[in-house]
């Protein structure tokens, strides 16, 4: 398969598996906190809407699919060096994919929130607390390892059906 392309469809692998676990675990963290579970996914379109769309408590169009595109563009944006970085090296075991993806993780975490302007960060900090949100980019850590994992998986995959 075309190198461009199979790190392609692993961004796209990766990026959903790790969108959909931070996205669970932000809804997980909020009701903990006693706050509605798509509060954080609405803060997310806070680029578009401001600082109000944190105290938005329920889904809805503007708010909720804005943030929850955002952020799962973000998500895609964090999976395609990752798989860059995956597709330049060997195979990896569950250890070492998630050793790289804590470390994506980490650069993810710095840069959204000591880089990046205020309206572009994810908006978490309108709604979750510190822990919550670090919580959350070891949500990341996990969905970028299950993804990267899932990808290998595809690829060798697909490297078995090729050889035949």
């Amino acid at each position: 398969m075309n190198g461009l392309l199979n790190v392609g469809l692993s961004t796209a692998v990766t990026g959903t598996v790790a969108s959909f676990v931070t996205a669970a675990a932000l809804a997980l963290l909020a009701k903990a906190e006693g706050k509605s579970a798509v509060q954080p996914t609405n803060a997310t379109s806070h680029w578009l809407h401001g600082d109000k769309a944190g105290a938005v408590r329920k889904a809805d169009l503007a708010h909720t699919a804005v943030g929850f595109g955002t952020h799962h563009a973000s998500a895609m944006f964090w999976a395609a060096p990752f798989e860059a970085w995956l597709a330049r090296n060997p195979q990896r075991s569950p250890l070492l994919m998630l050793r790289d993806a804590s470390a994506v993780a980490m650069i993810a975490a710095v840069v959204d929130y000591l880089v990046v302007p205020k309206r572009l960060t994810p908006g978490w900090e309108t709604v979750l607390s510190k822990r919550s949100i670090a919580a959350t980019y070891v949500a990341l850590a996990l969905g970028l390892a299950a993804g990267g994992l899932i990808a290998q998986a595809m690829r060798r995959t697909v490297l078995s059906y090729s050889k035949e």
